[in-house]
């Protein structure tokens, strides 16, 4: 939404900078994205004053141009050369300074430079009309009458003062801010000073008729108020220059008088109005009616519309639509260059009958988009009063009859109850009475009744006028008086907290918790939750009891008798139960403790993050074929976790745990903080479970101190990314973690991702090898890669590979 700074303060006098009124507007909630400069001319005629000349001869070397002295409010004087034929002793002149830019009407802008011109010193320009972009003429130099002093600008002789322009972002709920009444009535709270609607007083309209048009409200519902004024003598045609600059000012393109002017009541009022031709009404009535489902209507821009049952019509006496009700005029009734008598509407509709009408037929004005928010029934009025007074001063009309006004159940003021604790509570800090009755005064909020509750505190019954279509509730009060009030004058407090993309020293353990079992859910994982008392049986070795085991001293089965000091058994347990009963397929996490006997004789808890894998990973279907479940997903899942917690890149190296059959350990900052691998044969076979298992079990108290929240903003690369790939031949024993350690240690600054995109076994290899294929990318964040340079690392990657993996490269 637009508003013209100029405009605004017609409505309320300030002379504060239009920045420091932007800043204030969006200190209360009404955004303003941004100000615009507007000129009448371009430039703003700066650098030009008024001069008086004071001699004028021929000069010495050229017949057609003048020698001239002006006084332009300096203490000397100025020398200046003109070729104008009518320059003469004792004129008042527009003068163009040195330095001054101007815009001639045709032709490029220029600068006044001092020069000589024949010869002889010219220290500005006497200008004409033309020359300076305030008309065509150019027979001479402009003459003015004027008492105004020399070196007056010329901007503010002519009334030619620059306009900001405020770009507003108007959220759905500040209907009453969509007009210049709105904003300064805004104004008027935040600056303490009156604002005032245009004078209507000059309005008079005769008690009676011999002829008026009749309005009939068939739907008073969905039309709560409909007023009417029947306007003769009206001759259409252009605007006068001030009410075009206004519209121009906002964005609009003037069409003629009549609409210019319900276009302006529109911005300024915030009351939309609807013009008809008064000689196209059928029996010179008006029905506010719904419209019949599948009548065709045309509208003003030529398209012919199939209307539904409940889209509200504004219909002749003959049931004929003239207009959608406050969203579109019809093409037959509205003003024409032959328009004599106009029907001026003025109404209020609900807004939910306007906003369906305009969502189904695709339909957004200037009215609509007031309506549907919820405009203000009491500028029914005002609004066609100053549309009738402009219309008389720009097109010649006459008022032809008194005003129809339809309004069977007048729309009364809002009753909500504010409670003045609950505004300190609410707000965080005490504002006195004194303020808030002030606040609530300057927004056109009243206090009908002042209460004391049981307990004495103060509470007020407010009375809160129809324009404030969001301010229903005592929330919506507290808010306005802090909009007011100013949300930078409420003192942050030592105990108040807030959200931040930055890390804290103490995370929250069960938050960390809570995310990570998000991620893990997310892959498809499902937690479970098992007994902390488990079988001692399951940790025997060959039969010996085990001296770590934490036995109960009363517990009331052999199979529940110790605390486990592992949660894969009791997990395992859950793989069991699932399977025998032909849940093949599953993928589960646990936290959980475990708990431990140590030498010394103390007990040691720890909590541990656990996750199964086991039976298919997909299943089968007209796609692709069922996959068994693999290590490389359990380790994706674990390497997931880890990089959530700040740990991204783990080393490996082989694991050594008493119930894995084979797998990894990894490491953060040297230290073992995940083991995974397949479940030992031995293991499940006592647990009686017939499928592969897949287990990792993560030190989770580990990574909890540990925990680093490294959550970092990168510019995105602007260089393209380079990939290249190496077979290798390498040992058995050779790991791919060890090829990526080998390859990060070559090339750290170029070397952004290792892959590994196929492994192969065979016999052609020889005995005890295996194939690597992988992937390299790289990437230069200051320039494109070049070939000799991409060489030079691959090279290195070769050298290194062959030298600390023994490796030989397939070519």
């Amino acid at each position: 939404m637009k508003i013209s700074y100029d405009w605004l303060r017609t409505l309320i006098p300030t002379d504060k900078p239009a920045a420091e009124i932007g800043a204030l507007l969006t200190g209360s909630g009404l955004e303003v994205e941004g100000i615009e400069e507007l000129e009448s001319v371009p430039g703003g005629l700066r650098g030009l004053v008024l001069g008086t000349v004071l001699t004028r001869e021929k000069h010495p070397d050229a017949d057609k141009l003048s020698l001239t002295t002006v006084d332009v409010g300096d203490d000397t004087p100025r020398q200046i050369v003109c070729g104008a034929p009518n320059v003469a002793t004792g004129q008042r002149v527009v003068v163009a300074l040195e330095g001054a830019m101007l815009y001639p009407s045709s032709g490029e802008p220029f600068k006044i430079k001092k020069s000589k011109i024949r010869g002889a010193a010219s220290e500005g320009m006497i200008c004409a009309e033309d020359e300076i972009g305030l008309g065509q003429s150019h027979d001479g130099i402009m003459v003015l009458d004027t008492d105004l002093p020399n070196g007056t600008p010329a901007a503010d002789y002519f009334g030619l003062g620059s306009d900001s322009v405020f770009e507003i972002g108007l959220t759905p709920n500040r209907a009453d801010a969509a007009s210049h009444y709105g904003v300064a009535r805004e104004l008027r709270a935040l600056l303490r000073q009156p604002c005032h609607l245009p004078e209507l007083n000059a309005f008079h309209a005769p008690t009676e008729a011999a002829r008026n048009i009749q309005v009939t409200l068939e739907d008073a519902e969905a039309a709560p108020r409909y007023a009417g004024l029947l306007l003769e003598n009206v001759q259409v045609g252009p605007s006068p220059e001030w009410l075009q600059r206004r519209l121009r000012s906002i964005g609009l393109a003037p069409i003629n008088n009549v609409v210019d002017v319900t276009n302006f009541v529109l911005h300024e009022l915030g009351q939309p109005l609807h013009a008809f031709d008064a000689d196209q009404l059928a029996g010179d009535q008006i029905r506010v009616k719904r419209a019949a489902a599948g009548e065709k209507f045309v509208t003003l821009d030529d398209v012919e519309r199939t209307l539904r049952a409940e889209d509200l019509v504004i219909a002749d006496g003959n049931g004929t639509p003239l207009a959608l009700a406050g969203v579109f005029g019809g093409k037959t009734s509205g003003v024409s260059a032959g328009t004599t008598r106009v029907f001026l509407e003025s109404a209020y509709f609900q807004p939910a009958v306007v906003r369906k009408t305009a969502q189904t037929h695709q339909l957004k004005t200037d009215a609509s988009f007031r309506f549907e928010r919820g405009t203000d029934p009491h500028m029914v009025l005002p609004g066609l009063k100053r549309a009738a007074l402009l219309l008389q001063e720009v097109a010649g009309a006459t008022v032809a009859a008194p005003i129809v006004d339809e309004y069977p159940s007048p729309i009364g003021h809002t009753a909500v109850r504010l409670r003045l604790p609950r505004v300190e509570k609410l707000v965080g800090q005490f504002i006195a009475p004194e303020r808030i009755r002030q606040i609530l005064t300057d927004l056109d909020i009243l206090i009908s009744e002042e209460l004391t509750d049981e307990v004495g505190n103060e509470e007020w019954m407010l009375s809160v006028p129809p324009h404030k279509v969001d301010v229903t509730r005592e929330a919506d009060v507290m808010e306005e008086i802090l909009r007011i009030y100013g949300y930078n004058h409420v003192a942050l407090r030592p105990h108040n907290s807030a959200s931040f993309l930055a890390q804290f020293p103490n995370p929250d353990p069960e938050i960390i918790r809570q995310n990570t079992a998000r991620l893990l859910s997310g892959q498809g994982f499902s937690e479970i939750i098992t007994n902390s008392i488990t079988n001692a049986q399951y940790f025997e070795r060959e039969g010996e009891p085990n001296a770590e085991l934490v036995h109960l001293l009363n517990f009331n089965s052999a199979e529940l008798n110790v605390m486990r000091p592992s949660l894969l058994f009791s997990g395992l347990e859950v793989v069991r139960h699932n399977v025998n009963r032909r849940q093949r397929d599953l993928k589960l996490y646990e936290f959980g403790k475990t708990y431990r006997h140590l030498p010394n004789g103390k007990f040691e808890e720890q909590n541990q993050l656990v996750i199964y894998l086991t039976g298919n990973s997909a299943s089968e279907t007209w796609q692709q074929k069922s996959a068994k479940s693999a290590f490389h997903q359990l380790a994706g899942a674990v390497q997931q976790v880890l990089a959530a917690l700040g740990f991204p890149e783990p080393a490996s190296q082989p694991v050594q745990h008493p119930y894995l059959a084979g797998g990894l350990t990894l490491l953060a900052q040297n230290q073992p903080v995940a083991q995974l691998g397949a479940v030992s044969g031995a293991v499940l076979k006592r647990l009686d479970v017939g499928q592969p298992v897949w287990y990792a079990e993560l030190n989770w108290d580990w990574l909890m101190r540990k925990y680093k929240n490294t959550l970092v903003a990168r510019e995105l690369p602007k260089f393209p990314e380079v990939r290249r790939d190496l077979s290798l031949v390498v040992d058995r024993t050779v790991t791919f973690d060890q090829l990526q350690q080998i390859a990060r240690r070559a090339e750290k600054k170029l070397l952004r991702q290792v892959n590994v995109f196929d492994v192969y076994e065979g016999d052609n290899l020889g005995e005890g090898k295996k194939s690597y294929s992988v992937s390299f990318l790289l990437q230069d964040a200051t320039q494109t890669l070049t070939e000799p340079a991409i060489d030079e690392v691959m090279n290195r990657f070769i050298q290194q590979f062959e030298q600390q993996a023994g490796a030989v490269i397939r070519r």
